[in-house]
């Protein structure tokens, strides 16, 4: 599944602000939960969040995402997660920005990404196949640009415009809503909490 590297990485700060760190973790850790199957370690560590049911969508989501790592066994999630993303020939969703922005795979919004990409210093590791635009590609990159002391503002804002921002609360809407979805309905609502408080963070930054 999707994994990237930065090309040449800039010096990281000896320590991150809580608030970007928070925000590289929760990239990161939507991108672990789309690009396979999740360890049983990171299931192990979501039900054992510190984390109240708070009033806020982002506490809440967070909140159930707990509760569905206690619930839901390990042999349930891989198998929602075959079905969703993997299937006979195809899961029953496809979480390519190419796909939600066009109704096709292998589209101009892909290209316009590789062209952000190559500018932005990214390669493809070896061996990954799938396109640059599966979602938890996205969230990978947008970890390393919040996480890495060269990347400003105005180019993590641009990028997530361009590139997540604009379909990926219509794909975590959908994974909520998935048919074989219960451990990932609870991704599914994290992601849309997430991704609208990314959308609030840049628009009140400016």
């Amino acid at each position: 599944m999707p994994a990237y590297a930065l090309a040449s990485m800039t010096a990281r700060p000896a320590a991150l602000e809580p608030e970007v760190q928070a925000r590289a973790d929760l990239y990161g850790l939507l991108a672990a939960l789309l690009r396979a199957v999740p360890t049983p370690d990171l299931i192990r560590n979501l039900a054992e969040l510190a984390i109240d049911d708070g009033a806020d969508d982002f506490s809440r989501a967070l909140f159930g995402l707990r509760l569905a790592a206690r619930e839901v066994s390990l042999p349930e999630i891989d198998d929602e997660y075959h079905a969703l993303f993997v299937g006979l020939g195809r899961g029953e969703l496809v979480p390519y920005g190419s796909w939600y922005l066009t109704g096709f795979l292998m589209e101009a919004p892909l290209g316009e990404l590789r062209r952000d990409l190559q500018r932005l210093g990214f390669d493809r590791q070896e061996g990954v196949s799938e396109p640059e635009d599966h979602v938890a590609a996205l969230c990978e990159v947008m970890a390393m640009l919040v996480s890495e002391a060269g990347t400003d503002f105005e180019t993590q804002r641009a990028f997530f415009a361009r590139h997540l921002g604009c379909w990926a609360d219509r794909f975590f809407r959908d994974l909520e809503g998935a048919g074989a979805a219960v451990f990932y309905q609870a991704v599914g609502r994290l992601g849309q909490a997430f991704v609208e408080l990314e959308r609030q963070y840049f628009t009140l930054e400016i």
